[in-house]
C-alpha cells in the first residue's frame, strides 16, 4: 500500500513568520498536535519544517521563553523529513524510526505538499490488520469444527 493512500490530506498549515501563540491557536482550533510549516514556491506549497506542541511546550513554555516574542521559525526543526506519496507504508515506517520522527509530510514528485502521515495513522492501519487476521483465525477455527462434526 502507498503512503498516499494512508495518508490524511487535510494538512494544518504555517509559515515561518506566524507567531507561536498563533500557532497554538490553530492547533487548538484545528485538534491537531502539529503544523506543517510551508514555503510557496510556484504555486505550491512545499513543507520546510514541522512544529509541535512538544515543541511550544519543551522549546518555550518549559524554558521560560515569552512566546509573543517568537515566530514558528525559531522553534521548528532544522531539517524536515518528508515522504512520497507513491513510497510503501513499510518504507516510510523504516525511514521514520531512523529519522525518530513520529510525522512526516506527504509530497508529490514536484515536492509540493499533498498530506501528512502520523505513528497514529500506521497504528490504527496495523491494528486493522491485525483485528482482521485475528477474525480469519477464528473463521478457520469454526470451519474446521463444523467440517469434523
Amino acid at each position: 500500500m502507498a503512503v498516499g493512500e494512508i495518508c490524511n490530506r487535510e494538512v494544518v498549515i504555517a509559515v515561518k513568520t506566524l507567531s507561536v501563540v498563533d500557532a497554538a491557536q490553530l492547533m487548538r482550533t484545528h485538534h491537531v498536535g502539529d503544523l506543517v510549516v510551508v514555503e510557496e514556491k510556484d504555486g505550491c506549497k512545499h513543507p520546510v519544517g514541522i512544529v509541535t506542541d512538544r515543541d511550544i511546550v519543551v522549546e518555550v513554555v518549559a524554558a521560560g521563553v515569552n512566546p509573543d516574542t517568537l515566530k514558528v521559525g525559531d522553534i521548528m526543526g532544522p531539517d524536515v523529513a518528508t515522504v512520497r506519496e507513491s513510497e510503501g507504508l513499510f518504507e516510510a515506517l523504516r525511514y521514520m524510526r531512523d529519522k525518530g520522527v513520529r510525522r512526516m509530510p506527504v509530497v508529490d514528485r514536484e515536492g509540493g505538499l499533498v498530506g501528512i502521515l502520523t505513528l497514529d495513522d500506521l497504528l490504527s492501519l496495523l491494528a486493522e490488520e491485525m483485528t482482521e487476521l485475528a477474525k480469519l483465525v477464528s473463521r478457520e477455527r469454526q470451519r474446521e469444527a463444523t467440517a469434523r462434526t
